[in-house]
């Protein structure tokens, strides 16, 4: 399964409504990216930040899981959609 870039971006976005809910997570992600919940807001529209913010959630399994539970999206898509975003493709060595 393929995401376009066009279904990255309205993932990603799902992913922030869904953060700026998580009263326990807002926290963690504003603390380890320095950012302020107006940045949060001015960014939404940024591709690059948009990958940042999944580069982030899907750091922790259990994550996932409670977006895409909340979300209702298979638990693959935020690791598809970051694929899709700026600086997401994936690197082969060989």
């Amino acid at each position: 399964m393929q995401v376009s870039a066009d279904q990255a971006e309205v993932i990603a976005l799902k992913a922030l409504a869904w953060l700026m809910t998580n009263d326990e997570l807002l926290p963690v992600f504003m603390g380890a990216t320095g950012a302020a919940e107006a940045d949060l807001r001015e960014n939404a529209a940024d591709p690059a930040f948009l990958g940042s913010l999944l580069d982030f959630l899907t750091m922790d399994d259990a994550w996932v899981v409670e977006f895409c539970d909340q979300a209702g999206i298979a638990y693959e898509l935020p690791m598809l959609a970051r694929m899709a975003l700026p600086g997401g493709a994936q690197i082969h060595w060989t």
